[in-house]
């Protein structure tokens, strides 16, 4: 796993069930709400910081994802995206980072045709059981929870950078 970790060079992340718990909240007008965890974030931005890129896949568009993208600083954003390995096709001709260096994390059966196009595909604890088994790699954390984070860190440690990145906390 270390191997194959230390050629990513992009993260692309489906959103509900992956960076949330997969839970959706409407208020009466019909705006959707949706939690993020601060650690994945902080994880997002480590790796970025690194220089090694992030992006999200989704079928849902939503504000408030934006809102945390743009929070984050991450610009590569397909939503309302169904097709998901068609998207990671159109990101490597745009971005001229092959799929096999993208590692892709979803949590579920849509996200299927992504993980198998990515080289190296990640699932969630709370994942169903024919997501876990055709992943290179299962958190020990469900979605929303820090699943994200745990993946940064395993990138980065898998660089040898994840050392230089805890330092910046340090000085």
């Amino acid at each position: 796993m270390t191997t194959q970790l230390k050629d990513i060079r992009l993260l692309l992340l489906d959103v509900d069930g992956v960076l949330t718990d997969g839970s959706i909240t409407y208020t009466d007008t019909g705006e959707q709400i949706k939690s993020f965890n601060v650690r994945d974030g902080l994880g997002i931005r480590l790796l970025m910081d690194a220089g090694i890129h992030v992006g999200i896949v989704t079928a849902r568009v939503s504000g408030a994802l934006r809102h945390r993208c743009d929070n984050l600083g991450i610009t590569l954003v397909f939503d309302g995206t169904r097709d998901k390995a068609k998207a990671l096709a159109s990101i490597s001709a745009s971005t001229r980072i092959s799929t096999a260096h993208m590692a892709f994390m979803g949590d579920d059966l849509i996200d299927l045709p992504a993980m198998a196009r990515a080289g190296f595909a990640v699932t969630v604890a709370d994942a169903p059981a024919d997501v876990k088994t055709r992943a290179d790699m299962i958190t020990d954390l469900p979605g929303g929870k820090g699943a994200v984070r745990q993946v940064c860190e395993a990138i980065l440690k898998a660089k040898g950078l994840w050392e230089t990145a805890v330092s910046r906390f340090l000085s």
